[in-house]
């Protein structure tokens, strides 16, 4: 432990936020040795979600979702979160309630937790005041870490940091899919008219072919399925139009997909040789090539239905998602664009962007970057190299993928899984597969965790 006397009157790192993620940021820094000042606008102006003055509130569910180091990707990010010293994760597991393989807290106690430990923190001042323009020019060192609920006059000095069309307000989140789960005996790879992209090969996406009875059943699915409503404070928020949900532009007449995401333009069935009547296309969505997002399927369809409508699709029967769909307001930058690998806005390094604001999602996620940039912007201060996790970790591949291993131009919201991390090295005999493979993918990552911290400690020695 740090002698923290000796940094009394070192220049603070302000925190924008008191979030999971600012929280999170805020005690990584104090654990180090370096004063944090931690900027909390509730009570002084408050949200359309939250309804205490508590740090680190949880506005949605009480669940960080699974516990399972061993064969799940977010619990394997809790386990590697515990051993960092996490805040959040020890608040969570001194207020959990029953729920199965999951972690549910009590908000109540989670929150009072949080605030208590901060508080009384030698080297954390928390300061109740909204952050509303440009941080100070003497502020050489601030994480903004304020979340999807931003303040509008923090957001749109935000925008003004990052470039107008590099901020988001609103969600299009479409399905991901991990690859190994597609069918190919229906499906191919092929690229409209076989054009190259950029860095392409011309057998860019994954083609899933429908003829006329399959699109017309799926339609009517799609159409029928049960959608999930707004809240009050997003009723407001108006739909792009190059955005728009799949079963909207559906119920606007039924060749509509067919004439959109759905069109079977440019593109031939080795399998058969008819023509098919639609095509759904699959996009890969991060550069090891095992997740591909589907495109156009940006969707309101409750999580159950899209698992059933769009398994309707051939190709697609057994799909395994990353992700599912969703729309809702937001606010999140395109990270992989702006931000640097320790998570520096690139035009303005002294700025750090932690928590839902870079494109992570889930309260895990969202804690997990807070705690990494927390670490980043201590080691700054002290002199100390940036040592970025391994990407064969949670927090690596979850930290990887915000800060390039995403296409900048599909830029997402994403939580964890297994389809960020690095495959396994190929030996001999078949590869693990399932669990096993689940199983081997979090031991690598928690031997690969603990060296890397090891380094860490020995660089502060």
């Amino acid at each position: 432990m740090p002698d923290k006397t000796l940094n009394q009157n070192m220049k603070p790192v302000h925190v924008v936020g008191g979030g999971l993620a600012g929280s999170e940021a805020a005690w990584q820094i104090a654990r180090a040795g370096v004063p944090v000042v931690l900027h909390e606008m509730r009570p002084c102006r408050g949200t359309e979600a939250h309804v205490t003055d508590g740090l680190a509130e949880l506005v949605c569910s009480n669940s960080f979702r699974s516990d399972d180091a061993e064969a799940n990707a977010v619990g394997l990010l809790h386990e590697e979160m515990r051993r960092c010293d996490s805040l959040i994760l020890a608040a969570g597991d001194a207020h959990k309630v029953p729920a199965g393989a999951a972690l549910a807290v009590d908000r109540v106690g989670f929150s009072e937790t949080v605030t208590a430990r901060l508080a009384a923190e030698p080297l954390v001042e928390i300061r109740r005041e909204e952050v509303a323009g440009p941080p100070p020019e003497d502020w050489d060192s601030v994480i903004l870490a304020t979340g999807p609920l931003t303040s509008p006059a923090l957001a749109a000095t935000i925008a003004e940091l990052t470039g107008e069309d590099e901020l988001a307000f609103f969600d299009a989140i479409a399905p991901i899919v991990h690859r190994e789960s597609i069918g190919f005996d229906k499906a191919w790879f092929q690229s409209r008219y076989d054009k190259p992209g950029p860095g392409g090969t011309g057998a860019d996406y994954i083609n899933c072919p429908l003829d006329r009875a399959q699109y017309e059943a799926f339609l009517d699915a799609l159409i029928a399925a049960e959608k999930t409503e707004f809240k009050d404070w997003e009723k407001d928020t108006p739909y792009f139009e190059g955005c728009l949900p799949i079963e909207v532009m559906a119920e606007r007449g039924r060749e509509t997909l067919r004439y959109g995401p759905m069109k079977p333009v440019g593109l031939t069935d080795p399998h058969r040789p008819e023509k098919p009547h639609a095509v759904v296309q699959l996009r890969q969505d991060n550069a090891l090539g095992t997740l591909y997002n589907i495109v156009g399927f940006q969707t309101k369809l409750k999580y159950g239905e899209q698992t059933r409508v769009f398994r309707m699709i051939p190709g697609l029967e057994r799909a395994e998602f990353a992700r599912l769909g969703g729309i809702h307001r937001n606010t999140f930058i395109n990270a992989p664009k702006l931000l640097d690998r320790g998570c520096r806005l690139k035009a303005q390094p002294r700025l750090r962007f932690a928590g839902q604001i870079t494109g992570v999602e889930g309260y895990v996620e969202s804690a997990a970057i807070g705690l990494l940039t927390g670490r980043f912007a201590a080691a700054e201060r002290l002199g100390r190299e940036i040592a970025a996790p391994p990407l064969t970790t949670a927090l690596g591949a979850l930290l990887g993928h915000i800060t390039g291993g995403a296409a900048a131009e599909t830029f997402q919201p994403m939580n964890v899984n297994f389809g960020l991390f690095p495959p396994l090295p190929k030996g001999q005999g078949r590869p693990p597969k399932g669990r096993a493979r689940k199983q081997a993918m979090s031991q690598r990552a928690l031997a690969d965790l603990q060296a890397w911290l090891g380094g860490l400690a020995q660089a502060a020695e």
